[in-house]
C-alpha cells in the first residue's frame, strides 16, 4: 500500500513538473525578430560596407577610416571598415570580384574601367557606378627656370618623365601632350615615377616631368628647395578641348606661393579622387551612405586636409560613370 502511494505521488509530481515547464516556455519572451500576436518584426540588418582606400601613408587612406566611422555612427546596421590597397586600379578589381563594396579610384580610372580603355583595354569593367567625386588631384607640369621653357608646347624634342609605364599620370601626359598636337615621337619619353622624375630633374637628365598629386606635393616641394621650379599651364582652350574629350579632366588653379618663387597663380586641370561602388548595392544603403558622407563633412576636414575641398556642391564635378540612383536621390534633395 505504501509502496503505490509512493509511486502515486511520484506520478503525480512528474505531472506537475511538466505543466511548469509548459508553462515557463510559454512566457519567454518572443524571439528576435517577432512580436507577440504572430506580428513579424524584422532585427536591424547587417550591412557590410568595406571600403578599398591606398597605402597607409596616402590621403586615400584616413579619409576611408574617417568614411568607416561616419557610416557606423550613423547608417543603421552598418558595419564599415577601411583597407589598405594597391589604391585605384587594384580597387576597381576588387570592386569587381566583391571583395569590397566601395572604393577610392580617380575619376579617369573609372573612366578607362567602365569604357574599356587604357590600363583596362579589352577588359571593360561593368556596373561601376559613382557615389560622388570629392578633390581634385591635380596635373603639375614641372621645369626648371634654368630650362628656358615656358609651356607645354615647349616640350617639343625635349626629355620628357610622362609617369611610370601604364600609370594613370601617364595617360593624363599623354592627353595634355595631345591636346597640342605633340606625340611622343616628337620628346625623349622617360617613364619615371614622381621621386624618380625628381631626383632626374634635379640632377638635370630630363627637362621636364609630369606629376598627378594633390598640391602642394612632396616631390615637387623637394626640386624646389634646391632649383628655381617652373609651373607649365594649361590654359582655358586648352583644358576645354581636353574637357570635351575626356569628361574626367576639371579645371583647377594652383594658387600663388604654392611652391617657392612661384609668383603667379598657374592655370591646370585636374582629374578627382572619387567614390565608387557597384550596381549591385541597394539603393537604400547607396542613398544613406551618401547622405551620411555629406552631413559629416567636419569628420572628413579632421582626418586629412584635403577634407575642405570635399563639398556637395562639387560632388558631380568630372564624374566619370554613372551616379547610383541612391547617390542620385541624394544630391537632387
Amino acid at each position: 500500500m505504501q509502496r503505490l502511494v509512493r509511486k502515486g505521488f511520484l506520478v503525480l509530481a512528474a505531472a506537475l513538473l511538466a505543466v511548469t515547464l509548459a508553462a515557463g516556455c510559454s512566457s519567454q519572451p518572443a524571439p528576435a525578430g517577432e512580436q507577440k500576436g504572430g506580428e513579424q518584426q524584422p532585427a536591424a540588418e547587417k550591412k557590410f560596407v568595406n571600403i578599398a582606400t591606398g597605402g597607409t601613408a596616402g590621403t586615400y587612406y584616413p579619409l576611408g577610416g574617417a568614411i568607416a566611422e561616419i557610416l557606423n555612427k550613423n547608417v543603421p546596421g552598418a558595419n564599415a571598415s577601411a583597407q589598405s590597397t594597391g589604391a585605384s586600379v587594384a580597387n576597381v578589381n576588387m570592386l569587381q570580384d566583391g571583395s569590397v563594396e566601395m572604393a577610392f579610384i580617380q575619376n579617369d580610372i573609372a573612366y578607362y574601367a567602365a569604357n574599356g580603355t587604357e590600363m583596362f583595354k579589352d577588359k571593360k569593367v561593368e556596373g561601376l557606378r559613382g557615389i560622388a567625386t570629392l578633390y581634385p588631384e591635380t596635373i603639375q607640369i614641372v621645369t626648371l627656370a634654368k630650362t628656358g621653357i615656358k609651356d607645354v608646347a615647349g616640350l617639343q624634342g625635349k626629355r620628357v618623365a610622362v609617369g611610370a609605364a601604364g600609370s594613370g599620370t601617364e595617360a593624363n601626359a599623354r592627353q595634355i601632350l595631345g591636346a597640342y598636337g605633340i606625340t611622343y615621337n616628337d620628346i625623349t619619353v622617360q617613364y619615371l615615377s614622381f621621386a624618380e622624375a625628381a631626383n632626374n630633374l634635379k640632377d638635370g637628365n630630363v627637362d621636364a616631368a609630369f606629376v598627378t598629386a594633390g598640391f602642394p606635393t612632396a616631390a615637387i616641394q623637394d626640386i624646389a628647395a634646391q632649383h628655381d621650379v617652373v609651373l607649365l599651364p594649361v590654359p582655358e582652350d586648352v583644358a576645354d578641348k581636353l574637357i570635351q574629350q575626356y569628361p574626367f579632366y576639371t579645371k583647377v588653379t594652383i594658387p600663388a606661393g604654392t611652391y617657392p618663387k612661384q609668383d603667379a597663380d598657374v592655370k591646370a586641370v585636374a582629374v578627382r579622387a572619387m567614390l565608387a561602388v557597384t550596381d549591385k548595392m541597394d539603393e537604400q544603403l547607396a542613398y544613406d551612405i551618401t547622405k551620411a558622407i555629406y552631413t559629416n563633412l567636419d569628420r572628413l576636414q579632421s582626418a586629412h586636409a584635403v577634407g575642405k575641398l570635399i563639398t556637395k556642391e562639387t560632388a558631380q564635378d568630372g564624374m566619370s560613370v554613372k551616379l547610383h540612383p541612391g547617390a542620385e536621390k541624394f544630391f537632387k534633395e
